[in-house]
């Protein structure tokens, strides 16, 4: 196990990196056996903390993996027992989300909010097709409610642009973005950039950490243009994969952020 793992510290160490391209990767190496019997979820100095055979877990990069919250413990500890004869990262999202909070973005809060308010200054809502009709008005439908509640929530306007040309957003918008974000601890920050990683928007992110649309929501919104071309032409069984591990890469996510587990509108599904 423990070469996987300092492979996925490598790619931690390097930064914040698509969540789906680090699963498929994880997913191609030598997987090594599960080599423990029970696994549990003890309070441990004000924290929940993940055990096997009684033992504490330790991230690559030798800390506690340990949580804030009870039932994002609980959904760490559920990933580790259903795991069968070998450990598989890949399906393992909140373990590698938790991974690269403790290990990285707890080190590099600063530099990873910069990021995602990066992608708020270029947020794909903001790019709108012109045609045809049905596509623009479920882009409409979808993405002018996340628009309009962040205009209000950041204090600015956000503008609309036809095509995919960049045109800059107004300065206070990513100033109030950035400050948004000083509120959440590395866990959350984690799960905010993946969410914006999948779903190419960090309105949408912002969005789900502080409640105002919950993940069914988001996750129909960002795959409206994905969907209508599906519609179109037809998903081949590629396209259906990844979509698969977005949406648990997804779920894990939408589970940090909720307050309960009964928040999250679908259960987070391990693909096979």
């Amino acid at each position: 196990m423990r070469e996987i793992f300092e492979q996925l510290a490598e790619d931690i160490a390097k930064g914040p990196v698509d969540p789906v391209e680090r699963a498929k990767e994880l997913s191609r190496r030598e997987l090594p056996k599960r080599f423990y019997e029970l696994v549990s979820v003890e309070e441990r100095d004000g924290a929940f903390a993940i055990l096997l055979d009684g033992r504490t877990v330790k991230t690559p990069g030798r800390r506690a993996l340990s949580f804030d919250r009870e039932h994002v413990a609980e959904a760490v500890a559920a990933e580790w027992e259903l795991q069968d004869k070998m450990i598989d990262p890949a399906t393992m999202p909140l373990t590698r989300l938790a991974h690269s909070a403790i290990d990285a973005v707890a080190d590099r809060f600063d530099e990873v909010a910069d990021e995602v308010t990066r992608y708020a200054g270029n947020d794909a809502v903001c790019y709108r097709a012109d045609a045809p009709q049905e596509l623009v008005a479920r882009q409409t439908q979808h993405w002018d409610p996340v628009v309009a509640w962040a205009n209000e929530r950041l204090g600015g306007k956000f503008q609309l642009i036809g095509g995919l040309i960049h045109q800059p957003q107004e300065e206070v918008l990513l100033k109030n973005y950035r400050e948004a974000l000083n509120k959440f601890t590395p866990l959350e920050l984690s799960a905010i950039h993946t969410v914006t990683s999948i779903t190419g928007s960090a309105l949408f992110a912002l969005g789900l950490a502080e409640k105002a649309f919950d993940d069914d929501a988001v996750w129909a919104a960002a795959f409206v243009d994905e969907d209508w071309n599906a519609e179109q032409w037809g998903q081949d069984s590629e396209a259906i994969r990844v979509r698969n591990y977005k949406q648990d890469e997804f779920l894990a996510s939408a589970l940090v952020l909720a307050d309960t587990p009964e928040e999250i509108g679908a259960d987070v599904v391990i693909s096979e």
